[in-house]
This record gives C-alpha cells, structure tokens and sequence, in this order.
C-alpha cells in the first residue's frame, strides 16, 4: 500500500500536527472519492500512510469527528465512517465565527436584498406542486396576526423559515445554503434583541401577502415578478425591522 507522508513543511510545531494530519485526511478522501457512510481505513493503516504517531492520527481523528467529517461506530462492523455534515450543524459552526463580532440587520439585509430576489426570478416556473404546498403550509402557519410577544417571535421565525425552504429548492447549493445561515443568524438575532416584543401588525400583514403573491407569481413562471415582489418584501421588511429596533432600543433607553 502506498504511503502518504505529511512534509516536513506540514510537520511545523508538535502542537499543530493533529490539525494538519486532519486535513490531508480530509484530501484523501476527496481524492479516494469517498461518499459519507464509506468507511475509513483503520488506525494502524492511517499510522501507516500518513506517516504520523498513534497519538497525533487519533487526535486529528477526534478533530474530524468535532466536525461531524467523520462517525465512529461501535461494535460489529463498526469502526470510523466518511460523515456528511448537516446544513444546521454547518450554520451552528459558522455562527460561531460570527459570535463576537457586531452583526447587524443592516448587514443580513444588504445581502438578502441582492440575493433572493434572484433566488425567486430563478424558480419561477420550476417548482413542484408539493413544493409549492409545503411553502403554503409554512404561511398557514402565520394566518391570523400575533396575540402576544410569544407569539410574534414564533411567527417571525416561521416567516424566515419561509424564506429558508425557498432557497433550499434552488439549484445553486452554496446560494441556499447562505440564505438559509442569513435566515438562522437573524431569526437568532431578533430573539436576542427582544424584536418582537413590540406587536407590529403591518409587518405582518404586508410580508405575509407579500409570500402569497409571491407563490402565485412564481407557480405561473413569472420571473421578473417574482424578482420584483421578492425585492420589495425585503425593502419593506429592512425598514420595517429597524424600525422595531429603533422602538425597543427607545424603550429600553426610557426604563
């Protein structure tokens, strides 16, 4: 069997070697072309081909296994499996990088206004009528305006899961997979900032009629509407969410 030796250049420091050893794992596996559930060779053939320690391949094992890029499974026919790394595992990682740094509505929207209006014109006339009616369930779900702040949150969360289902019928992965990290980081971001504290009524109606025309546009192939009612949704709902802050922010300044 071949061997695969990390260079000296990888080597560098002790401490680093479980990390770059993971990631001439990871190159492997591409180059094999390897899908999640193959299984992996065991430890003593990766001691083998990459040349590397028992301690320093069970540590970038380990590493991998946090990534959710490799499964250990126990017992017979078990061992250490290719994994496939979930979008909400991947957005939970990514919002860890975003932690401490002062993400803002603006910011989200800058991107969702130039993004999904083409996400919408791109799926017009494209999708099937499941996919249609699963959307349409999602509205249902926010059919009469909020009673209580509980119940504003939930129904924003639910609109922005709207939006997510949407991108995830796109063909471009890597488009709905950010719409889908935007949705998350800012329904998280409006929990955190109490937006819903305050009821707003127009928001929901404007936004949710804004969905319903925006399904029947699509459903009729129309693109260059579905762009346009997908822009206006999210200038609307820009204005409208910093307004809200604007009023929490004000009330809070006042107690």
């Amino acid at each position: 069997m071949a061997r695969t030796s990390v260079t000296p250049a990888e080597k560098g420091r002790r401490r680093s070697r479980p990390i770059r050893v993971a990631e001439a794992i990871k190159e492997w596996v591409v180059e094999q072309g390897l899908q999640p559930g193959d299984r992996l060779p065991g430890e003593t053939e990766l001691i083998e081909r990459f040349g590397m320690s028992k301690g320093t391949i069970r540590e970038a094992m380990r590493l991998l296994q946090a990534q959710g890029l490799v499964e250990t499974k126990t017992g017979p026919g078990g061992g250490s499996f290719v994994g496939e790394v979930s979008s909400e595992r991947a957005h939970a990682l990514l919002a860890n990088y975003f932690y401490f740094r002062d993400i803002s509505i603006a910011d989200i929207y800058q991107l969702r206004v130039a993004l999904e209006p083409e996400v919408a014109a791109g799926l017009a006339g494209r999708l099937s009528t499941d996919q249609l009616s699963e959307l349409r369930s999602i509205i249902d779900g926010y059919a009469e305006p909020a009673n209580d702040p509980e119940e504003e949150r939930a129904q924003h969360v639910a609109s922005l899961r709207f939006h997510a289902k949407l991108a995830s019928f796109a063909d471009n992965a890597l488009l709905g997979f950010i719409i889908g990290f935007m949705s998350q980081i800012l329904a998280d971001l409006t929990v955190y900032k109490q937006l819903y504290a305050t009821p707003n009524v127009e928001l929901w109606r404007t936004g949710r009629q804004h969905q319903l025309d925006l399904l029947d546009v699509i459903e009729r192939g129309d693109a260059e509407a579905a762009r346009s009612i997908m822009r206006s949704h999210m200038e609307m709902a820009w204005r409208m969410m910093e307004d809200q802050q604007a009023v929490v922010m004000k009330r809070f300044m006042t107690h």
